[in-house]
This record gives structure tokens, sequence and C-alpha cells, in this order.
């Protein structure tokens, strides 16, 4: 009976410890050191990570009630700052986006892929949660495909659409998200075949059409209110 009660203690001391290690709270009642939370009534992790006296600090990954060990996001949280380090990934574990959050807000450069690849399909700039500066999307072969500017969540300046080989196929201008000013459009070869302008997101004054990099053909578009 004396040896079955060593053996007990014996076999009890690390499960104790091990959960003495996770989950604990420091004299305040904020939580403080390793933390591990499983989905209810589930062996499946929901999150883990390490927290200093209530606040995160260093690495956190995030499981969905079906990923098994494999993370779908993971926030690295900095001691000298509030941006926190963000990347999604997906059941198999390549990743998807990565980027910067204040809060819920998307700030700084933020990175996609193609999937189940490791190459760039898009970046974009957030300030404050809003796009504001240029989006550039690629190709898989790594052409740059679209290049848009964003002020303040919405499309200014200049827009180009371009072609798998590099060829330039649309140019537009936006004015606070609308089309509004000079637009043209361009063959498989680079030719022009279409351009005019906008204004508010309506086709305004006279439009020319190309054939061959020729004029064949113009069109006037009347818009209302022409005094606003």
């Amino acid at each position: 009976m004396k040896y079955n009660f060593i053996f007990f203690v014996f076999i009890m001391i690390p499960l104790v410890s091990l959960a003495q290690k996770y989950n604990a709270y420091d004299q305040e009642g904020k939580r403080h050191g390793k933390w591990l939370k499983k989905y209810e009534n589930s062996d499946q992790i929901r999150y883990e990570g390490t927290f200093e006296h209530g606040r995160e600090v260093g690495e956190f990954k995030f499981y969905k009630p079906t990923s098994g060990n494999k993370p779908t996001a993971i926030k690295v949280f900095s001691k000298e700052n509030d941006t926190v380090k963000v990347s999604y990934f997906t059941s198999t574990g390549n990743v998807i986006s990565k980027g910067g959050m204040i809060g819920k807000k998307r700030v700084g450069v933020w990175k996609y892929y193609h999937k189940n690849s490791t190459k760039i399909m898009m970046t974009e700039v957030y300030k404050n949660g809003k796009l504001n500066g240029k989006q550039l999307t690629y190709f898989l072969n790594g052409q740059l495909t679209e290049k848009t500017n964003y002020v303040e969540g919405k499309i200014e300046g200049i827009r180009i659409v371009y072609a798998e080989d590099g060829t330039k196929l649309k140019e537009y201008t936006y004015e606070k998200d609308q089309l509004h000013g000079s637009t043209k459009y361009y063959d498989a070869e680079g030719k022009i075949s279409i351009e005019g302008n906008y204004k508010r997101d309506k086709k305004d004054g006279i439009w020319n059409y190309y054939k061959d990099g020729k004029l064949s053909e113009q069109k006037l578009f009347p818009v209302k209110n022409r005094g606003m």
C-alpha cells in the first residue's frame, strides 16, 4: 500500500506542474505567463501564447475548430509599440497574407500570396485601417498586372492594367474613387484603340476610336449639368 501511494504521488507531481505551467494569473488577477485555451467540449486548441501582466507579448497562435495542429493565424506582439505583425494561413500551412495591425485596423504594407505559392499576388499600403498608397497586383510569373493608387481609402490618380507579357492594356484617371479625367485603352500590341475623358464616372466630350493605330471614328458624349 505504501509503494502504491508513492507511485501515485510520483505520477501526480508532473501533472500538477503541467497544469501550473499554463493559464496563471498575477497578484492583480491579470493573465500572466503561458496561456493555452481550447474550444468548449473539445481537445482542439483555440489559441496559445504568453501574457505579461495582462498584455500579450511575443507570438500567439490561433486555430480553427478543425485546424488540428496547424495555426490559421499567427500574431506577434511587441513590447515597444502597439503594432502587431499578423500572418494568415491556409489549412495546409501556406501563407495567405501578412501585415501589421493596430487594434482591428490594418497599418503599413500588407502582402497577399498566390494560392499554394510563395509568390506575391498583391501588395497594399494601409493607414489607420484605410488603403493609402500604391496597390500592386501581380501575375504568377511576377509580371505586374495592375497598379492603383489610394488616398484615404479611395482611388486617386492613374490606374493602369497590364497584360501578362507586360503590355499596357488600360489606363484610367480617378478622383476620389470616381472616373474623372483621361482614359485610354490599348490593343494586344500596345497600340491605342480608344481614348476619351470621364467626368464623375460618365463619359464626357469627344471619344476617339482607332484601328491599327489610326483614328477611325469619333463620338460625342453629352453630359448633363455641364456647369457643375
